[in-house]
This record gives structure tokens, C-alpha cells and sequence, in this order.
């Protein structure tokens, strides 16, 4: 299976820039999986497609401002990090920029010396494993000293940060937002609930697993990094009794949907677990967690791609990319969204 199978055509216009005035007011294309049949609507208006008895499974991450600006130590060089993985207390994987740079038991300084960071591990692909030293709470110097960690395709500068976190974010740690979440507000979350379907919720600290290109010609080839991820005992209870029952599991996001098919692959049921991810889906994967998903228009040659096509087909999912250039569709990040029922 070749990468190059993945591609399509956008127009550079067509990517988001900045998030839609209203999160709810997106377009919404409804995509019948199994014949590509499509319907035109407004994501708030996905309520008419969800039944009485549904779960929809959301990602409660909360994104950090996991991109800092810093100085090597001893030269002064200037560094980029992008923090990626918390390992311990106050130890984290992280992306460097220009990583060639920094070496075993290098320090950089963030802030005046207000944070600093020595490398402990060096990793390939410009992974280092850094242990922080600072005075106070970690999470507060990074909100002073970070910054949000945008997408590079987005060019404009975000006026409110908050419109890069779903309004039910909760758990912190990620280093890029779970995008399809974007669109829900708290009062469609509420008639959601109030038309019996169940809401309930995972955590993925999205990190370089998720938005990594893959720069081999061979899909098969490509590795994710792993994430972590996390399911409480009250989830795990009512996705197992929605199997038994044979009710529909909406999985919101892709992020969502490779934690819960990676804890069904791992255990056969749902269960209170936590752990790393690095489960790759593509076409020819047999989903076993969920029933119906939620996603955003994803880039070309993309993991995400290649999972949502793993979801319905290559040729389903290709045409309803075409349409949606066709009739304007905003993709990525800040872009419409997509229901594959």
C-alpha cells in the first residue's frame, strides 16, 4: 500500500486559518460509510443524526502550551522545543528544532533562567528526554513562558487561545488539539444529553504520533510515536454494557478512536487502564471499538487520512474529499467536519 495512494488536491485557500465565529455553525458532511452516499448540513444540526441510546466517547485532553523558546547554555544558541510526552514528574520527550544542537547533559535556559532543561536521553528524529529544574509550579511558568503549539500550516496568529481547546478540555498534557471536539458547546453537549444519548469520556495527550508525516513510500513502514492515554472505571463500564447491549459507539475524533481500539485490542473489553499508544490504523484494520465517527478533513498522505479510510474505503473517502473542495469545505485544525455513520 503506497503513501502516494493517499494524496488529493487542495486548494491552500481552503485551509482554516482561524477558528469559525461560532464552533457549532461549521459545515457538517454526513458520509454513509459503507456507499459513500453524502448529505450537506451545519454541525449543529448532528444531533438529528445521533439516536436515543447512542454513546459518544470525547477526548478530554487539554492542550499545553508545549512550545518554548530558549538558549543553549554554554553558546547561547538559540533553541525551539515542543513537549511532548510527560515521562515522570518533571521529565518530558521532547521535539527540538535544529537538534543537532543539543547533545548529552546539555542545559538550556527558558525565560532569563527561569526554567531550565537538561538532556538526559538523545533520541532519533530530534527526540531528546529533558528534565526540567525550576522554582515554583511547573504549569504556571509554562503559561507564562510557552507558547500554543499551532499547526505549522496555520499562519495567522490565534486571537483567543481558548478556541484551540474543546470547551469540555479538562485533563492537561497535550501538544495539539483533539480538532473534531472543537465544534461541540456546552448547550448542544446538553440537548445532546437530553435526547438520552450518553456522553461519556478517554483522555490521549496528543503528541508527534499523531500529526508526524509519514515520509515513507510504503504505509506499512511507517512507525507512530506513542501517546499516553487513559480510561476511567465509569467509561469503561458504560461502553461495555453499550457492546451488550448493541448500541452505537460514536467515537469523536481520531484520537479518541485509536484509545479505544487500542484498550479493546489490548484487554477484548473496556477497562480502567492507562498507558502508551503507538496502534497505526490503516486500510485493511478491523475495527472493533466503535460503530460511527466524528472527525475533521485531514491533511494528504496523512495517518488520519489513512485511519478514516480504514474506517469506510480509500474511494469513499477520496470522493467525499473531492465534494468538499467542490463546495468550499474548510479543512484541518480550525476546518468543517465530517460524520461517517
Amino acid at each position: 500500500m503506497k503513501t502516494d495512494e493517499f494524496d488529493f488536491i487542495l486548494p491552500e485557500s481552503l485551509i482554516a486559518q482561524k477558528p469559525i465565529s461560532k464552533r457549532d455553525e461549521s459545515k457538517l458532511m454526513i458520509v454513509d460509510r459503507k456507499n459513500g452516499k453524502i448529505e450537506h448540513t451545519r454541525f449543529s444540526n448532528i444531533i438529528d443524526y445521533l439516536e436515543k441510546g447512542d454513546i459518544l466517547v470525547l477526548n478530554d485532553t487539554k492542550v499545553i502550551p508545549a512550545r518554548l523558546y530558549g538558549a543553549k547554555q554554554e553558546t547561547n544558541a538559540a533553541i525551539e522545543i515542543l513537549l511532548l510526552n510527560n515521562i515522570s514528574e518533571d521529565t518530558w520527550k521532547c521535539l527540538v528544532k535544529h537538534a543537532k544542537r543539543i547533545k548529552k547533559d546539555d542545559i538550556i535556559t527558558f525565560g532569563d533562567g527561569l526554567l531550565k532543561a537538561k538532556c538526559m536521553e538523545v533520541e532519533e528524529e530530534g527526540i531528546r528526554i529533558l528534565k526540567f529544574t525550576y522554582e515554583g509550579i511547573f504549569y504556571e511558568l509554562l503559561e507564562k513562558l510557552g507558547t500554543m503549539p499551532l499547526p505549522p500550516y496555520i499562519k495567522e496568529k490565534l486571537e483567543d487561545k481558548n478556541r484551540y481547546q474543546t470547551v469540555y478540555a479538562k485533563n492537561r498534557g497535550s501538544a495539539a488539539a483533539p480538532t473534531a471536539g472543537l465544534h461541540f458547546t456546552k448547550d448542544l453537549l446538553e440537548k445532546i444529553k437530553k435526547k438520552q444519548i450518553q456522553v461519556c469520556y478517554i483522555t490521549l495527550h496528543v503528541g508527534l504520533g499523531t500529526f508526524r508525516p509519514v515520509n515513507v513510500e510504503d504505509v506499512t513502514k511507517h512507525k507512530m510515536h506513542s501517546e499516553f492515554y487513559q480510561m476511567k472505571k465509569e467509561t469503561a463500564q458504560i461502553l461495555n454494557q453499550a457492546k451488550l447491549e448493541g448500541k452505537r459507539i460514536i467515537s469523536v475524533g481520531t484520537t479518541t478512536t485509536r484509545t479505544l481500539e487500542t484498550i479493546i485490542n489490548k484487554y477484548n473489553k473496556f477497562c480502567e487502564c492507562e498507558g502508551f499508544t503507538d496502534i497505526f490504523i490503516y486500510p485493511g484494520y478491523k475495527f472493533q471499538a466503535i460503530d460511527a465517527l466524528i472527525t475533521n478533513f485531514h491533511l494528504p498522505k496523512s495517518t488520519l487520512l489513512m485511519l478514516v479510510s480504514a474506517f469506510s474505503s480509500k474511494e469513499i473517502i477520496l470522493n467525499a474529499y473531492n465534494e468538499a473542495v467542490k463546495n468550499n469545505y474548510r479543512f484541518f485544525s480550525f476546518g468543517d467536519a465530517m460524520f461517517l455513520k
